[in-house]
């Protein structure tokens, strides 16, 4: 991991930035979940999901090209999510959610993971713009279970799962209780739309940067579309950008970037926050 020195310069530009904020828009990416055990996407920490530069293995066309092999890649993958937990970045975040909406003032998290740590943290709004790993849905649009508005919990279908953990084929393939259709996970791939379902909640995203004061990007590697489109509307409207991050230097130059772990960081500005009042 990364080891750096902190910023307090960053960290005073950011509070005060935070405290004159009526609204504020916070955006996570795999970087914050790093602390907790989880491997970022695009990072350079050794266990990098995508490193091997097979991005063409997180696409529903590949998926159903090869479900079997997809669905104990992801199964092993959610297995790590059940034993993580929050770690202070998270812990932060919910924290100055509190702070801001004690103000009686409005506060959003766009999560680009899918791993429920910052729900699990205490954050109320929560966006997850990239789907959940605690559920899956039916191939099949129009289907009960499937887009634009269906999904399962996967806890409804664990002894499913398990038979499939047991003897992983095509025979043990999780199928859809309704159609017979074979189930995927609950998110989204490189080859999808964030209109694809409502669960993404991609308009409740963008409504919310349109008004906010300040958008904070919290360990991303800035290569997602989600980062992109609000990052256009943030800059159109001259608003306060900020980025935290060990690595990785922000695309833009508007954006104050704090080259610094999330864990060490968001904590100090939480605490800096609280005693401000």
């Amino acid at each position: 991991m990364v080891d750096v020195q902190p910023d307090p310069e960053g960290r005073r530009a950011l509070v005060e930035r935070l405290q004159s904020a009526a609204s504020i828009v916070v955006i996570t990416g795999a970087g914050i979940s790093l602390a907790s055990g989880i491997p970022t996407f695009r990072g350079t920490d050794p266990g990098a999901v995508w490193a091997d530069g097979v991005l063409e293995r997180g696409t529903r066309a590949y998926f159903m090209k090869h479900p079997v092999e997809r669905w104990r890649f992801y199964l092993e993958r959610f297995a790590a999510f059940a034993d993580a937990r929050p770690n202070p970045g998270h812990h932060a975040l919910a924290r100055i959610e509190a702070w801001q909406r004690g103000r009686g003032r409005d506060f959003t998290l766009i999560t680009q993971n899918i791993d429920g740590l910052h729900a699990a943290a205490g954050s109320r709004e929560v966006i997850e713009i990239h789907g959940s790993a605690a559920r899956a849905r039916c191939v099949e649009r129009g289907c009960r279970f499937g887009a634009p508005r269906g999904s399962v919990e996967l806890r409804a279908i664990e002894d499913v799962l398990e038979a499939f953990r047991e003897a992983p084929s095509v025979n043990t393939l999780p199928t859809c209780e309704l159609c017979g259709a074979l189930l995927r996970p609950h998110i989204l791939w490189f080859d999808e739309y964030y209109t694809g379902h409502r669960d993404y909640r991609v308009d409740d995203a963008l409504r919310s940067v349109k008004r906010a004061g300040v958008l904070l990007y919290v360990g991303t590697s800035f290569a997602v579309g989600i980062t992109e489109m609000t990052l256009e509307i943030a800059l159109a409207r001259g608003r306060a950008l900020f980025s935290v991050d060990p690595v990785g230097e922000p695309p833009r130059r508007q954006i104050t970037w704090l080259k610094e772990q999330s864990e060490h960081a968001l904590p100090a500005v939480a605490d800096a926050l609280a005693g401000a009042g």
